[in-house]
């Protein structure tokens, strides 16, 4: 019987997804299994190994799955591991050795990214930048996240965590406090979270009409909401956003000179409002050698299997 299938974790705050997925990238089947804000990983880990083999029974796929591949918030390639991420409890003050205790659970080879870099390499498997050798992919989420791929590969770098490219200074002087502890990170401009301070900010500087005014806890969603409906505060805001991502993308450009950078996440679904300011602002600061040359693309995986899809796609390597 052919090893013709593989299993697909993406691992998050509040939950992990789950799913069994084919060679042309179709989810066959899924589940989530919520947080249970355990500090102990082995009961993290035992209950992921339950699910993953009730999802594969229930996929009628026993003994065709060729592995499992996991995304997840610090996640090393190189070792398996899973250290200090600040919104796991159970891995949030040490280092788990998960991908070994995953494979002993389930009798599987596992093999474990970051969940940027899993995106990356399912964006490049099944998605956009398929058939594309050098691109980079950035997630614009609550964090900002990064996979930089380079002659087809994911580069990992010494130690597995190349590629913190949303921790890179966008604001020199003054920048805002970053979760990470630095200040001015491109992640706390160009988030989600950054989307919605830049709206809060404006607001509290100004006495400008804005459908904003009227929102108590302001998302960027809201903000999107706002902008379709032409208000201006909204629009200047994804100008400002684009403005700093497209200038911290030409500094990306010039290390590694890809063929293309694929926007994916909840922020870029808001590309109508974004690409033009970006791009106008990446090719501003670009040499002439690849001013004009680097696409912008958005991902084109579907929203609700993109992070299993990215997960699942380290897998068939194992």
């Amino acid at each position: 019987m052919g090893k013709d299938y593989v299993v697909g974790i993406d691992i998050g705050g509040q939950s992990s997804k789950l799913g069994v997925v084919d060679a042309r990238g179709e989810v066959l089947a899924q589940s989530v299994v919520k947080a249970n804000n355990s500090t102990d990983a082995d009961v993290i880990i035992k209950e992921l190994a339950e699910a993953v083999i009730k999802l594969v029974a229930e996929a009628g796929k026993h003994g065709e799955i060729r592995g499992i591949g996991v995304g997840a918030p610090n996640g090393n390639y190189y070792t398996g591991t899973i250290a200090f991420a600040p919104n796991l409890p159970w891995a949030a003050k040490g280092s788990v050795d998960f991908a070994k205790k995953l494979s002993d659970a389930t009798g599987l080879p596992v093999a474990l990214t970051n969940d940027a870099n899993a995106a990356a390499v399912g964006e490049m498997t099944y998605g956009v930048a398929k058939g594309m050798k050098d691109f980079i992919m950035i997630t614009l989420g609550t964090g900002v996240g990064s996979g930089i791929v380079v002659d087809g590969k994911v580069v990992y770098g010494s130690d597995g965590f190349a590629g913190e490219l949303g921790h890179n200074c966008a604001v020199r002087h003054n920048g805002r406090l970053c979760g990470c502890g630095k200040t001015g990170c491109l992640e706390a401009y160009c988030s989600a979270i950054g989307v919605a301070r830049t709206a809060r900010e404006w607001l509290e500087m100004s006495s400008e009409p804005s459908l904003l005014r009227d929102v108590a806890e302001i998302t960027s969603k809201d903000v999107y909401e706002a902008a379709k409906e032409g208000d201006k505060l909204a629009l200047r805001v994804f100008d400002f956003t684009g403005r700093i991502l497209g200038e911290k993308l030409a500094d990306f450009v010039q290390f590694s000179a890809p063929e293309a950078i694929v926007l994916f996440g909840g922020l870029a679904r808001a590309k109508e409002f974004l690409y033009e300011p970006t791009l106008k602002a990446m090719n501003d600061n670009l040499l002439p050698l690849w001013r004009g040359k680097v696409k912008i693309l958005f991902s084109q995986l579907k929203e609700s299997d993109a992070a299993i899809l990215g997960a699942s796609a380290l897998a068939w390597e194992l």
